[in-house]
């Protein structure tokens, strides 16, 4: 752990250097890379400086010990400073961890009323509003790409986009099948019904993170369904764009012209062909998805909503709170940060 504190500590000396330096600054590329750089150093070369100072002074604490008059007060000292260096050392321990190289990006989020019919629907719907409370809370902007209008209220599909400080450390925890468990609307007997809906979190993918052949794109062009009146497009500026080689299907019509349409879709696409590559090399690896958190297969049921209990269940971590009103309402914190957690113990253990 030294060597690389040491190797963080120089190079967080060097990049600091460099951006003193009246030529680098000239070039707004380099400064913008080496300030990512150096806020990516920050944590673990502050929390170094902080380790040295506490090394410094137990030395020093212990060189009093035998002192007639200083001596309890260092021995007091010893105790204090032992205590906070074994509390900081598990701190950098996590700060250490291998980074997620996407966990900064911006993240493409699609939810889908499963099973259970209107009521999957209006569950996605209450999901959507969920995760916008939440990001409201966090300071993060949305953008919704797609949506496809349920008339008993919700949606079959809605995809967003979510733009914002370190988006995918905080949202990639959500992917998987999420189950609702209440009264419908629309039952008369008071039964409560179970109903899925899934959520799909994908890292925004960069051009240079996912190469895409022109020549696989079929696009084609239809007009926009609308709500009436103004609000019905009479050009055809709505675009459908499929990935020949994987079948990958993506359309938009929320925006008002065509270009723009096609931008959106592009957009998902990468996001989804970059989730496809992520997956591949997973694989490769030997590493099972399912086992990981934040990863799971759409199918996979991570967490409960059990509105007559008032109660959310992650079924991943056997996290449960009695706070469902409050969860609705976008507190999630709670929860990401004990999956956020488990997730950093499992790490440590060497179980990723």
């Amino acid at each position: 752990m030294k060597e690389r504190l040491e190797a963080i500590e120089e190079k967080y000396i060097e990049i600091t250097q460099k951006l003193s330096d009246p030529e680098v600054l000239k070039d707004i590329k380099k400064v913008a890379e080496l300030s990512k750089e150096q806020a990516s150093l920050k944590d673990p070369y502050e929390a170094y400086q902080k380790l040295k100072k506490i090394e410094e002074d137990l030395e020093e604490s212990k060189e009093l010990v035998k002192d007639p008059e200083l001596g309890d007060f260092a021995k007091e000292e010893i105790t204090r400073l032992t205590a906070e260096k074994e509390k900081l050392e598990k701190e950098i321990e996590v700060m250490l961890l291998p980074k997620d190289p996407n966990d900064d990006k911006n993240v493409i989020v699609e939810i889908r009323g499963a099973a259970g019919g209107d009521e999957a629907n209006i569950f996605a719907g209450d999901l959507y509003r969920m995760y916008t409370k939440y990001a409201e809370k966090q300071g993060w902007k949305i953008e919704v790409l797609t949506e496809e209008h349920s008339d008993a209220g919700g949606f079959p599909l809605v995809e967003f986009m979510v733009k914002g400080n370190m988006v995918y450390s905080k949202l990639k925890y959500e992917s998987g099948s999420h189950r609702v468990q209440r009264v419908p609307v629309t039952e008369t007997q008071g039964r409560v019904h179970t109903s899925t809906a899934t959520v799909l979190v994908m890292p925004e993918a960069e051009e240079v993170d996912v190469d895409i052949n022109p020549s696989d794109l079929r696009i084609d062009v239809y007009r926009s369904s609308g709500a009436g009146g103004q609000g019905v497009n009479t050009t055809d500026s709505a675009v459908r764009i499929t990935h020949i080689p994987t079948g990958t299907v993506v359309t938009s019509q929320n925006e008002r012209s065509q270009i723009q349409n096609k931008e959106r879709c592009m957009q998902v696409l990468r996001a989804r062909l970059y989730e496809m590559k992520i997956q591949e090399q997973e694989e490769k690896l030997g590493a099972e998805r399912r086992s990981k958190i934040g990863t799971g297969d759409r199918s996979e049921k991570i967490r409960t909503y059990n509105y007559p209990q008032n109660r959310v269940t992650d079924h991943r971590i056997g996290y449960t709170t009695k706070n469902l009103d409050k969860v609705m309402e976008g507190n999630l914190e709670d929860i990401i940060e004990a999956l956020i957690t488990e997730d950093q113990n499992r790490k440590l253990r060497g179980e990723e």
